[in-house]
C-alpha cells in the first residue's frame, strides 16, 4: 500500500503543477478583462479525504502567495473557489441508507481550509458538484444504493443537505454563493432507471419539486426553531452521527411569508407520518386574515414515480398514462388556497408530515 500511496501522490504533485501552471498563465484581471471569463478552481471532488484536502489547500496557498511568471507578481487571482462535496449511500440489503453526514463533513473541511487563508475569505464560494454521491451515470438497476433519487427521498435530502451547507457556512465565515446538483439527461433510457436526473423521459421526479418549492421562497430568511431537527453539533462537527429529523425554511416577501417543512430519515424504510405543530409569529397585528396556500411532496403527493408503480412500472407508457404521469409530477397544491384567522401577528397550524415528505406553507394578507 506504501507503493501505490507513494505513486499516487507523484501523480498528484505532477498534476498540481499543471493545474497551477494554467492558473498563472489566465489568471489575473487583465486576462478577464480581454476574454470576459473567470479564472477559478480547483473544482476537485471533496475536502474530507486526506489528498482532496491536501490539493485544496496547496492550490489556495499557490495562488495567494505563490510567483506567476505570466503577470511577474506575487499570486494569481481567483474570482471563484469551487469543490465537489459528495454524500455516501449505502445499500442495506432491503433499502438505502443515505450519507449526509459524509457530503456534510467534505462542505466543512473545504469550508475550513477556505477560512485558512485571509486572502480567499471574502471569495465567492461555489459547491460545482454537490450531490449525495459520485456517480450521476450509475443506475440503480447496477448501484441498488441508487435508488434514492427516484422517489421523495432525494427532495427530502436535498432540503436537509442545503439547510445545513448554509449553517456550515455561516459557521465557517465563507462566501458561499452558489450550489450546483449535477444532473444530467439521459437519453433512450428506461423510465425510472435510478440515473442522478431531475426528469426521465420527460418526467418530472420528486426532486424537481423539492427545487420548486425552493424557488417559491422569498429572499430574506426568517429564523426558524424546531424541537425536532437534527442536533447542532452532528450538522457543524459531521462525523459518524446521523443528520436527520424535522426541520425546515422560514422567508418572506412583502405581505407574504413562506415555510418549507420536512420530515428527512436516513433509512428508506416505511414509517409514521410525524404531528406538526407550526407556530408563525410577527405578522402584522393590523393583519387579520391571510390567503393560506399549501404545496406537498411525499409518496403521494407531487410524486410521478409512485404513479408509475401503480400503473404497473409501464416500460412504455400509453399516451394516457403519460399525460398521467405528467400531471403527477408537477407540483401539487394541497387543496385549494383558503382564507385563515390570524390573532395578533400569530398563526398556527397543525399537519400531518409523511416520512420524507416536504410541505410548503405560504400565507399572503
Amino acid at each position: 500500500m506504501g507503493s501505490v500511496e507513494r505513486a499516487g501522490h507523484r501523480l498528484l504533485e505532477r498534476k498540481q503543477g499543471r493545474i497551477f501552471q494554467a492558473v498563472r498563465l489566465c489568471g489575473g484581471r487583465d486576462f478577464e478583462s480581454r476574454t470576459g471569463a473567470k479564472v477559478g478552481g480547483p473544482d476537485t471532488t471533496g475536502a474530507a479525504g486526506r489528498n482532496a484536502e491536501e490539493f485544496l489547500r496547496a492550490f489556495l496557498e499557490h495562488c495567494a502567495r505563490g510567483s506567476n511568471e505570466a503577470t511577474g507578481k506575487t499570486g494569481s487571482p481567483l474570482s471563484f473557489i469551487s469543490f465537489h462535496p459528495k454524500g455516501a449511500p449505502k445499500w442495506k440489503g432491503d433499502h438505502v441508507q443515505m450519507g449526509l453526514g459524509r457530503q456534510l463533513l467534505s462542505v466543512q473541511k473545504g469550508f475550513q481550509v477556505i477560512a485558512e487563508f485571509p486572502e480567499w475569505r471574502a471569495t465567492p464560494v461555489i459547491l460545482g458538484e454537490w450531490d449525495p454521491e459520485g456517480c450521476a451515470a450509475c443506475s440503480a438497476k447496477n448501484h441498488p444504493e441508487n435508488a434514492y433519487r427516484n422517489g421523495e427521498l432525494y427532495a427530502a435530502y436535498t432540503a436537509e443537505a442545503l439547510n445545513d451547507t448554509l449553517a456550515l457556512a455561516k459557521n465557517s465565515g465563507v462566501n458561499l454563493v452558489g450550489l450546483v446538483t449535477w444532473s444530467y439527461e439521459f437519453e433512450d433510457q428506461a423510465y425510472f432507471e435510478g440515473f442522478r436526473e431531475l426528469a426521465t423521459n420527460g418526467i418530472d421526479k420528486p426532486v424537481l419539486n423539492a427545487f420548486r418549492m425552493f424557488g417559491m421562497l422569498g429572499n430574506k430568511r426568517v429564523r426558524l426553531t424546531s424541537s425536532a431537527a437534527s442536533p447542532s453539533e452532528n450538522v457543524l462537527d459531521p462525523g459518524n452521527a446521523k443528520v436527520e429529523g424535522i426541520n425546515g425554511f422560514a422567508t418572506r416577501k412583502e405581505r407574504e411569508v413562506e415555510v418549507l417543512v420536512w420530515n428527512y430519515q436516513e433509512e428508506d424504510v416505511r414509517g409514521p407520518s410525524a404531528t406538526v405543530s407550526l407556530s408563525i409569529a410577527g405578522l402584522p397585528e393590523t393583519a387579520k386574515k391571510a390567503k393560506m396556500e399549501r404545496f406537498r411532496v411525499d409518496r403521494e403527493n407531487s410524486n410521478a414515480y409512485t404513479a408509475w408503480q401503480k400503473m404497473g412500472r409501464p416500460e412504455k407508457p400509453s399516451g394516457t398514462q403519460y399525460s398521467e404521469l405528467e400531471v403527477a409530477g408537477k407540483l401539487k397544491m394541497d387543496g385549494s388556497p383558503e382564507w385563515v384567522e390570524l390573532d395578533k401577528g400569530k398563526f398556527e397550524l397543525r399537519f400531518e408530515l409523511p416520512r420524507q415528505g416536504l410541505a410548503l406553507v405560504r400565507l399572503t394578507w
